[in-house]
Protein backbone atom coordinates (compact mmCIF):
# COMPACT_ATOMS: atom_id res chain seq x y z
CA UNK A 1 0.00 0.00 0.00
CA UNK A 2 1.20 3.39 -1.06
CA UNK A 3 1.74 6.01 1.48
CA UNK A 4 -0.01 8.98 0.12
CA UNK A 5 0.37 10.96 3.17
CA UNK A 6 3.56 11.78 1.32
CA UNK A 7 2.07 13.78 -1.26
CA UNK A 8 2.07 16.63 1.33
CA UNK A 9 5.41 17.15 1.09
CA UNK A 10 5.29 16.93 -2.61
CA UNK A 11 6.74 20.64 -4.82
CA UNK A 12 5.46 21.41 -8.37
CA UNK A 13 8.54 21.90 -10.94
CA UNK A 14 9.91 25.45 -10.76
CA UNK A 15 8.39 26.64 -13.64
CA UNK A 16 5.02 26.40 -12.28
CA UNK A 17 3.14 29.80 -11.16
CA UNK A 18 2.41 29.34 -7.59
CA UNK A 19 -1.05 30.96 -6.68
CA UNK A 20 -2.95 30.28 -2.88
CA UNK A 21 -6.64 31.47 -2.01
CA UNK A 22 -9.28 30.76 0.81
CA UNK A 23 -12.29 29.61 -0.50
CA UNK A 24 -15.85 30.96 1.46
CA UNK A 25 -19.39 31.18 0.18
CA UNK A 26 -22.24 33.08 1.24
CA UNK A 27 -25.36 31.67 0.93
CA UNK A 28 -24.34 29.66 -1.36
CA UNK A 29 -22.37 31.49 -3.83
CA UNK A 30 -18.90 30.95 -4.21
CA UNK A 31 -15.86 33.48 -3.31
CA UNK A 32 -12.17 32.65 -3.77
CA UNK A 33 -10.14 34.91 -2.08
CA UNK A 34 -6.16 35.08 -3.83
CA UNK A 35 -4.19 35.12 -1.16
CA UNK A 36 -0.53 34.99 -3.17
CA UNK A 37 0.87 34.65 -6.50
CA UNK A 38 -0.89 37.65 -8.01
CA UNK A 39 0.79 40.07 -9.61
CA UNK A 40 1.32 43.90 -8.67
CA UNK A 41 -1.66 45.87 -10.10
CA UNK A 42 -0.37 49.49 -11.52
CA UNK A 43 -2.23 52.46 -10.84
CA UNK A 44 -3.26 55.23 -8.41
CA UNK A 45 -7.00 54.84 -7.89
CA UNK A 46 -8.54 51.13 -7.31
CA UNK A 47 -10.54 51.43 -10.43
CA UNK A 48 -6.79 52.43 -12.24
CA UNK A 49 -5.70 48.84 -10.78
CA UNK A 50 -8.73 47.51 -11.96
CA UNK A 51 -8.03 48.74 -14.91
CA UNK A 52 -4.32 47.42 -15.30
CA UNK A 53 -5.42 44.17 -13.88
CA UNK A 54 -8.15 43.79 -16.72
CA UNK A 55 -5.24 44.60 -19.61
CA UNK A 56 -2.21 42.76 -18.39
CA UNK A 57 -3.20 39.61 -16.29
CA UNK A 58 -6.90 38.73 -17.41
CA UNK A 59 -5.02 35.58 -18.20
CA UNK A 60 -5.14 34.94 -14.52
CA UNK A 61 -8.75 35.96 -14.20
CA UNK A 62 -9.35 33.21 -16.45
CA UNK A 63 -7.29 30.29 -15.14
CA UNK A 64 -8.24 31.34 -11.75
CA UNK A 65 -12.58 31.27 -12.12
CA UNK A 66 -12.43 28.70 -15.02
CA UNK A 67 -12.32 25.19 -15.03
CA UNK A 68 -10.65 22.94 -14.12
CA UNK A 69 -9.74 25.11 -11.29
CA UNK A 70 -12.92 26.51 -10.62
CA UNK A 71 -16.34 26.72 -13.13
CA UNK A 72 -18.99 28.74 -14.84
CA UNK A 73 -20.58 30.41 -11.69
CA UNK A 74 -17.23 31.07 -9.77
CA UNK A 75 -16.50 34.34 -8.11
CA UNK A 76 -13.55 35.81 -6.79
CA UNK A 77 -11.88 38.36 -5.19
CA UNK A 78 -8.33 40.36 -5.68
CA UNK A 79 -7.17 42.17 -2.29
CA UNK A 80 -4.95 45.76 -2.81
CA UNK A 81 -4.28 48.66 -1.29
CA UNK A 82 -7.76 51.35 -0.38
CA UNK A 83 -7.94 54.80 -2.12
CA UNK A 84 -10.08 55.84 1.33
CA UNK A 85 -7.83 56.70 3.87
CA UNK A 86 -8.41 54.64 7.57
CA UNK A 87 -10.23 51.86 5.33
CA UNK A 88 -9.00 47.96 5.98
CA UNK A 89 -8.38 47.20 1.97
CA UNK A 90 -9.80 47.50 -1.26
CA UNK A 91 -10.90 44.79 -3.25
CA UNK A 92 -11.49 43.78 -7.35
CA UNK A 93 -14.44 41.62 -7.74
CA UNK A 94 -13.96 38.64 -11.05
CA UNK A 95 -16.10 36.43 -12.72
CA UNK A 96 -16.27 34.09 -15.75
CA UNK A 97 -16.96 37.38 -17.83
CA UNK A 98 -15.22 39.85 -16.25
CA UNK A 99 -14.75 42.40 -13.54
CA UNK A 100 -17.66 43.61 -11.61
CA UNK A 101 -18.58 47.20 -9.81
CA UNK A 102 -19.70 46.06 -6.78
CA UNK A 103 -20.65 42.80 -4.92
CA UNK A 104 -22.63 42.08 -1.51
CA UNK A 105 -22.15 37.93 -0.97
CA UNK A 106 -18.70 38.96 -1.30
CA UNK A 107 -18.12 41.99 1.56
CA UNK A 108 -19.93 39.33 3.75
CA UNK A 109 -18.14 36.26 3.07
CA UNK A 110 -14.89 39.45 3.19
CA UNK A 111 -15.59 40.42 6.11
CA UNK A 112 -15.92 37.25 7.87
CA UNK A 113 -12.76 35.63 6.21
CA UNK A 114 -11.09 38.32 7.83
CA UNK A 115 -12.54 38.74 11.51
CA UNK A 116 -12.72 35.26 12.11
CA UNK A 117 -9.09 34.31 10.97
CA UNK A 118 -7.79 37.30 13.06
CA UNK A 119 -6.23 40.01 10.38
CA UNK A 120 -8.94 42.47 12.12
CA UNK A 121 -8.99 42.24 15.72
CA UNK A 122 -12.49 40.73 17.23
CA UNK A 123 -14.39 42.19 19.26
CA UNK A 124 -17.81 41.18 20.31
CA UNK A 125 -20.60 42.29 19.84
CA UNK A 126 -19.51 43.93 16.77
CA UNK A 127 -16.07 44.10 14.59
CA UNK A 128 -16.20 47.13 11.84
CA UNK A 129 -14.25 46.53 8.52
CA UNK A 130 -14.09 48.77 6.00
CA UNK A 131 -13.66 48.21 2.30
CA UNK A 132 -13.08 50.49 -0.72
CA UNK A 133 -14.99 48.62 -3.45
CA UNK A 134 -15.31 49.64 -7.05
CA UNK A 135 -18.35 51.12 -6.69
CA UNK A 136 -17.59 52.82 -3.77
CA UNK A 137 -16.61 52.82 0.47
CA UNK A 138 -18.29 49.89 2.42
CA UNK A 139 -18.51 49.85 5.95
CA UNK A 140 -19.48 46.09 7.31
CA UNK A 141 -19.65 44.70 10.67
CA UNK A 142 -19.56 41.20 11.86
CA UNK A 143 -22.08 40.21 14.89
CA UNK A 144 -19.48 38.44 17.43
CA UNK A 145 -19.77 36.03 19.77
CA UNK A 146 -17.82 33.41 21.57
CA UNK A 147 -15.21 33.91 19.23
CA UNK A 148 -16.81 33.38 15.62
CA UNK A 149 -18.73 35.96 13.58
CA UNK A 150 -22.06 34.95 13.49
CA UNK A 151 -23.53 36.68 11.09
CA UNK A 152 -22.63 40.29 8.96
CA UNK A 153 -24.38 43.64 7.78
CA UNK A 154 -23.13 46.19 5.75
CA UNK A 155 -24.10 49.51 4.92
CA UNK A 156 -23.63 50.02 0.74
CA UNK A 157 -23.35 52.64 -1.20
CA UNK A 158 -25.86 55.09 -2.40
CA UNK A 159 -29.33 53.30 -4.13
CA UNK A 160 -31.27 54.46 -6.62
CA UNK A 161 -33.98 53.43 -9.51
CA UNK A 162 -32.98 55.09 -13.32
CA UNK A 163 -36.73 53.78 -14.55
CA UNK A 164 -39.65 52.19 -13.23
CA UNK A 165 -42.09 50.27 -15.11
CA UNK A 166 -40.01 50.68 -18.69
CA UNK A 167 -40.67 47.74 -21.43
CA UNK A 168 -38.81 46.24 -24.00
CA UNK A 169 -38.89 44.21 -26.84
CA UNK A 170 -37.51 40.33 -25.97
CA UNK A 171 -37.37 37.72 -28.86
CA UNK A 172 -39.41 35.35 -28.18
CA UNK A 173 -41.38 36.83 -25.53
CA UNK A 174 -42.77 39.95 -27.06
CA UNK A 175 -42.97 43.10 -24.46
CA UNK A 176 -41.41 42.47 -20.95
CA UNK A 177 -42.24 45.49 -18.54
CA UNK A 178 -38.53 45.99 -16.09
CA UNK A 179 -37.43 48.33 -13.63
CA UNK A 180 -33.80 49.03 -13.71
CA UNK A 181 -32.06 50.31 -10.48
CA UNK A 182 -28.76 50.21 -9.12
CA UNK A 183 -27.54 48.64 -6.30
CA UNK A 184 -23.84 48.85 -6.47
CA UNK A 185 -24.37 47.49 -10.09
CA UNK A 186 -27.16 48.11 -12.89
CA UNK A 187 -29.72 45.32 -12.98
CA UNK A 188 -32.96 45.21 -14.78
CA UNK A 189 -35.83 43.74 -12.31
CA UNK A 190 -38.79 41.68 -14.32
CA UNK A 191 -41.55 39.87 -12.57
CA UNK A 192 -40.39 36.00 -13.33
CA UNK A 193 -44.75 35.55 -13.79
CA UNK A 194 -43.99 37.48 -17.44
CA UNK A 195 -42.01 34.59 -18.72
CA UNK A 196 -43.87 31.97 -17.61
CA UNK A 197 -40.93 30.28 -15.17
CA UNK A 198 -40.62 30.31 -11.32
CA UNK A 199 -37.44 31.58 -9.18
CA UNK A 200 -36.64 27.76 -8.65
CA UNK A 201 -34.04 25.37 -9.80
CA UNK A 202 -35.86 23.31 -11.51
CA UNK A 203 -36.24 26.58 -14.23
CA UNK A 204 -32.68 27.13 -14.33
CA UNK A 205 -31.39 26.34 -17.34
CA UNK A 206 -34.73 28.40 -18.53
CA UNK A 207 -34.07 31.41 -16.11
CA UNK A 208 -30.44 31.57 -17.78
CA UNK A 209 -31.52 31.89 -21.45
CA UNK A 210 -34.41 34.02 -20.91
CA UNK A 211 -32.01 36.31 -18.44
CA UNK A 212 -29.38 36.51 -21.21
CA UNK A 213 -32.03 37.69 -23.69
CA UNK A 214 -33.71 40.36 -21.24
CA UNK A 215 -30.09 41.67 -20.39
CA UNK A 216 -28.88 42.20 -24.40
CA UNK A 217 -32.22 43.67 -25.10
CA UNK A 218 -32.51 46.34 -22.33
CA UNK A 219 -28.12 47.05 -23.18
CA UNK A 220 -29.09 48.01 -26.51
CA UNK A 221 -32.42 49.61 -25.72
CA UNK A 222 -31.22 52.12 -22.50
CA UNK A 223 -27.85 53.59 -21.49
CA UNK A 224 -27.18 53.56 -17.86
CA UNK A 225 -26.91 56.57 -16.20
CA UNK A 226 -24.29 56.60 -12.86
CA UNK A 227 -24.28 60.14 -11.81
CA UNK A 228 -20.85 60.31 -10.67
CA UNK A 229 -18.52 57.50 -12.37
CA UNK A 230 -18.65 56.23 -15.78
CA UNK A 231 -17.10 53.05 -15.11
CA UNK A 232 -20.69 51.86 -13.31
CA UNK A 233 -22.49 52.34 -16.76
CA UNK A 234 -23.08 48.80 -17.54
CA UNK A 235 -26.04 46.62 -17.00
CA UNK A 236 -24.50 43.77 -14.67
CA UNK A 237 -27.96 41.31 -15.13
CA UNK A 238 -31.21 40.76 -14.77
CA UNK A 239 -32.92 39.56 -11.45
CA UNK A 240 -36.05 37.79 -11.43
CA UNK A 241 -38.34 38.62 -9.11
CA UNK A 242 -41.15 35.84 -7.40
CA UNK A 243 -42.96 34.70 -4.81
CA UNK A 244 -40.97 33.34 -1.55
CA UNK A 245 -41.21 29.50 -1.03
CA UNK A 246 -41.43 30.22 2.57
CA UNK A 247 -44.58 32.40 4.22
CA UNK A 248 -42.02 34.26 6.57
CA UNK A 249 -40.05 36.21 3.72
CA UNK A 250 -41.37 38.74 1.27
CA UNK A 251 -40.14 37.47 -1.94
CA UNK A 252 -37.30 35.81 -4.27
CA UNK A 253 -34.41 36.78 -6.07
CA UNK A 254 -33.01 34.78 -9.31
CA UNK A 255 -30.15 37.17 -10.75
CA UNK A 256 -28.40 35.90 -13.63
CA UNK A 257 -25.40 38.09 -14.22
CA UNK A 258 -22.65 38.57 -16.05
CA UNK A 259 -22.19 36.12 -19.23
CA UNK A 260 -24.83 33.71 -18.05
CA UNK A 261 -23.33 33.04 -14.37
CA UNK A 262 -26.49 31.99 -12.04
CA UNK A 263 -25.99 34.00 -8.22
CA UNK A 264 -27.05 31.17 -5.38
CA UNK A 265 -27.10 34.16 -3.51
CA UNK A 266 -30.06 36.58 -3.06
CA UNK A 267 -27.36 39.00 -4.89
CA UNK A 268 -26.31 41.97 -2.05
CA UNK A 269 -26.45 44.58 -4.99
CA UNK A 270 -29.46 43.32 -5.99
CA UNK A 271 -31.40 43.58 -2.90
CA UNK A 272 -29.67 46.56 -2.32
CA UNK A 273 -31.37 47.80 -5.37
CA UNK A 274 -34.75 46.52 -4.96
CA UNK A 275 -34.65 48.44 -1.66
CA UNK A 276 -34.55 51.70 -4.11
CA UNK A 277 -37.55 49.93 -5.43
CA UNK A 278 -39.69 49.69 -2.76
CA UNK A 279 -39.01 52.21 -1.45
CA UNK A 280 -39.79 54.90 -4.30
CA UNK A 281 -43.12 52.95 -4.93
CA UNK A 282 -43.76 53.56 -1.07
CA UNK A 283 -43.83 49.83 -0.38
CA UNK A 284 -41.57 50.12 2.51
CA UNK A 285 -40.05 53.50 4.52
CA UNK A 286 -36.87 54.26 6.53
CA UNK A 287 -36.11 51.43 9.11
CA UNK A 288 -38.06 48.92 7.64
CA UNK A 289 -36.75 45.05 6.30
CA UNK A 290 -37.15 42.81 3.94
CA UNK A 291 -36.03 38.97 4.16
CA UNK A 292 -35.69 38.05 0.52
CA UNK A 293 -34.91 34.50 -1.00
CA UNK A 294 -32.35 33.38 -3.64
CA UNK A 295 -32.87 30.16 -5.63
CA UNK A 296 -31.61 27.39 -3.43
CA UNK A 297 -33.65 29.41 -0.28
CA UNK A 298 -30.50 31.20 1.30
CA UNK A 299 -31.36 34.36 2.33
CA UNK A 300 -30.59 38.59 2.62
CA UNK A 301 -32.25 40.52 4.87
CA UNK A 302 -32.02 44.52 3.71
CA UNK A 303 -33.40 47.60 5.52
CA UNK A 304 -33.54 51.26 4.27
CA UNK A 305 -31.11 52.79 7.01
CA UNK A 306 -31.62 56.32 5.63
CA UNK A 307 -33.21 58.23 2.54
CA UNK A 308 -30.79 60.62 0.66
CA UNK A 309 -29.82 62.07 -2.96
CA UNK A 310 -27.70 61.04 -4.66
CA UNK A 311 -26.97 62.96 -8.05
CA UNK A 312 -30.48 63.63 -9.86
CA UNK A 313 -31.36 60.36 -7.85
CA UNK A 314 -34.05 60.20 -4.75
CA UNK A 315 -31.64 57.54 -3.48
CA UNK A 316 -31.29 54.89 0.03
CA UNK A 317 -28.64 53.69 1.94
CA UNK A 318 -29.53 49.99 1.98
CA UNK A 319 -28.13 47.75 4.98
CA UNK A 320 -27.79 44.51 3.82
CA UNK A 321 -27.35 41.48 6.29
CA UNK A 322 -26.68 37.80 6.22
CA UNK A 323 -23.73 35.04 7.23
CA UNK A 324 -20.79 33.40 5.33
CA UNK A 325 -18.52 30.69 5.69
CA UNK A 326 -15.17 29.39 4.95
CA UNK A 327 -14.88 25.85 3.25
CA UNK A 328 -11.30 25.68 2.88
CA UNK A 329 -7.59 27.05 1.40
CA UNK A 330 -5.95 25.95 -1.64
CA UNK A 331 -2.83 26.11 -3.43
CA UNK A 332 -2.89 26.32 -7.15
CA UNK A 333 -0.38 25.81 -9.70
CA UNK A 334 0.12 26.81 -13.31
CA UNK A 335 2.17 24.76 -15.51
CA UNK A 336 3.20 26.52 -18.46
CA UNK A 337 3.58 23.23 -20.23
CA UNK A 338 -0.22 22.34 -19.93
CA UNK A 339 -2.00 23.23 -23.29
CA UNK A 340 -5.45 24.09 -20.62
CA UNK A 341 -3.23 26.13 -18.59
CA UNK A 342 -5.18 29.29 -19.53
CA UNK A 343 -8.61 27.50 -18.11
CA UNK A 344 -11.49 26.80 -20.17
CA UNK A 345 -15.42 27.13 -20.24
CA UNK A 346 -18.26 25.15 -20.63
CA UNK A 347 -22.26 25.76 -20.14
Amino acid sequence: MINISKLKNWSPPNSCQEITTIDAHTGGEPLRIILDGYPDLVGETLLEKRTHAQKNHDDLRKALMWEPRGHADMYGAIIIEPDTPGADFGVIFIHNEGYSTGCGHAVIALTKVIVETGLIPMTEPETEVKMDVPSGFIQSFAQVKNDEVTGVRFQNVPSFVQALDAEVDVQGFGKIKYDLAFGGAFYAFVDVNQVGLDCTEEYYNALVDVGKKIKHAVMDAVSMAHPTEPDMNFLYGTIFTGSAKDPNHHSRNVCIFAEGEVDRSPTGTGVSARAAIHYVRGEIDVGESITIESIIGSTFTVKVAESTSFGPYDAVIPEVSGNAHIIGKNTFWINPDDPLKGGFILR
